[in-house]
């Protein structure tokens, strides 16, 4: 069996646990018990790991007992952000589970215990709250106490026997992996619901290689939107372990904030390399001190309400007021676009997903539009496929812009055709995502594809931005010969009239008969 094929099997395998524990229960509710139960046993195991690599090989730290194993708490909680019991581990609570009839009570404990660990040190901001969507004492799992505790006991049965390997042997990926499909499978099956903190892959993918470009490191990438983390994490996976300095984000949902902690640790990021935040990124920045960032992606939510004028400061913030203007109080798309160019390296690239009515819309939207264009920081619009997003069908594009530009042309690309179709949605191959950073790095004109548009020509066109604009689409209609099919008319014509005549003389011999 290849690699792929035990990948999609075990992919199986989850995704039809997670639907037989579930039950009655909302599969979306349901998701916070899946992901919250594989990330205890990926921390359970990771700390076992850790202990064990600095011992003898007959040495099992989850064999201690748990006055043996507080010496090495406050050394553990430096390096790994938290510290775990043995009694506490994944492992041991499994096996105790079925005979404890207060394993809601006990699970609880221990998800405040490890929380509690890191109170007072440097990763406390990163471990607080992480376990709070995992509530066992949910009426969701059971109307009783041995209801919800015979609910748990399942999850726990389950989530333990998926076949993750062995945690030394690239482990990491593997929970990373299978974390990142439950969560695409939840916010599909979700719609558009569940669909809002997760950009799919394919798209990430693409955001990430269009900003990161020819560098090799990155020091510091950001994403003001952050969701489940999933856009962050491609530039890791694309450029190698160790490669990207710090992880910046922010995000307005508890949930979906608790979901990309949870998911930087599920693919072996260290507390010390990320620094996530809970908030209004477009009211309360929290990376003021650490920005500028050298590469910044995001896929922020579509034509929200904001406070814009209503807030006497943002006027003067210095995020916005270079454009004189702030955008519309129901639409903040340009409000997170002009955030990020603020916070954007002299050097780096920002790759952002827009909503196709920034690039055309009159009044204040088209003022920053200008200001973008007229200070030459647009670097290139890419029109995408419809129905890529499991939060809209209408097609998408991204704006990617630079501070530092060759040049003051802005390419326009139509990528609108590049997709397979995969069940419901749209999907971006890897041959699409190729051709697209082909057309993005060969800058260039290419019928029907691609256009290379001056400053001069986009202002002459009202600033207008849509792809459509600029790239003449391919007409793919036949081509009819007018000569041809004059002829082909008379024939009908005549062999229609040499009917008539034959059925009129049918009709005058039947009246003769009479």
């Amino acid at each position: 069996m290849t690699k792929e094929s035990q990948r999609a099997e075990l992919h199986k395998t989850i995704w039809k646990i997670a639907n037989e524990l579930r039950g009655s229960v909302d599969g979306w509710d349901f998701k916070s018990y899946v992901l919250g139960m594989l990330f205890y046993r990926f921390i359970s195991e990771n700390i076992t790991n850790h202990l064990n690599s600095n011992e003898d090989d007959d040495f099992n730290y989850a064999d201690l007992t748990d006055t043996e194993a507080e010496i090495v708490r406050e050394e553990t909680v430096k390096e790994k952000g938290y510290f775990i019991l043995p009694s506490h581990l994944f492992s041991n609570v499994r096996t105790r589970a079925k005979n404890d009839e207060n394993l809601n009570e006990t699970l609880d404990h221990i998800f405040r215990s490890i929380e509690g660990s890191a109170v007072g040190t440097a990763s406390e901001d990163d471990i607080k709250g992480l376990f709070d969507d995992l509530n066992v004492n949910s009426p969701k799992l059971g109307n009783t106490v041995q209801e919800r505790n015979e609910k748990l006991v399942k999850l726990l049965n389950a989530i333990g026997d998926l076949p993750l390997g062995n945690f030394d042997d690239n482990t990491i990926d593997v929970f990373g992996d299978a974390y990142e499909y439950l969560m695409t499978m939840y916010a599909s099956s979700a719609g558009k619901s569940g669909g809002e903190f997760f950009t799919p892959q394919e798209v990430s993918e693409l955001l990430a290689r269009i900003s990161i470009g020819d560098k090799t490191h990155l020091s510091r990438v950001y994403d003001p939107a952050v969701g489940s983390g999933s856009l962050l994490l491609k530039f890791e996976k694309i450029l190698g372990k160790g490669k990207v300095g710090g992880f910046y984000g922010q995000e307005i949902n508890l949930t979906t904030y608790n979901l990309a902690r949870i998911n930087m640790f599920l693919h072996g990021i260290n507390y010390e390399r990320f620094n996530l935040s809970l908030g209004d990124t477009l009211i309360n920045p929290q990376h003021w001190d650490d920005q500028p960032f050298e590469a910044i992606v995001s896929n922020p939510p579509y034509s929200i309400k904001w406070d814009g004028k209503d807030n006497p400061l943002l006027i003067n913030d210095e995020r916005f007021s270079p454009a004189g203007v702030l955008p519309p109080n129901s639409k903040a798309d340009l409000a997170f676009t002009m955030h990020i160019l603020s916070w954007l390296a002299e050097n780096g690239t920002a790759a952002i997903v827009s909503f196709p009515g920034v690039l055309y819309r009159g009044g204040a939207e088209q003022k920053i539009r200008k200001y973008l264009l007229d200070n030459n920081y647009v670097e290139a619009i890419i029109q995408l496929p419809a129905n890529l997003f499991f939060t809209t069908t209408i097609a998408t594009c991204i704006m990617v812009l630079k501070k530092s530009k060759k040049d003051t042309d802005v390419l326009f690309i139509d990528a609108s055709k590049e997709f397979k179709k995969v069940g419901k949605k749209n999907k971006l191959l890897d041959e699409n995502i190729a051709h697209i950073l082909e057309l993005f790095n060969d800058r260039k004109d290419v019928e029907y594809l691609a256009k290379l548009a001056s400053h001069e020509e986009i202002a002459g066109n009202d600033y207008n931005l849509s792809v459509s604009s600029y790239v003449e689409p391919e007409d793919t209609r036949e081509v009819v010969d007018i000569a041809e099919l004059n002829q082909r008319i008379a024939g009908i014509v005549e062999r229609q009239q040499a009917l008539r005549t034959k059925i009129d003389a049918i009709v005058a011999d039947l009246d003769g008969g009479k």
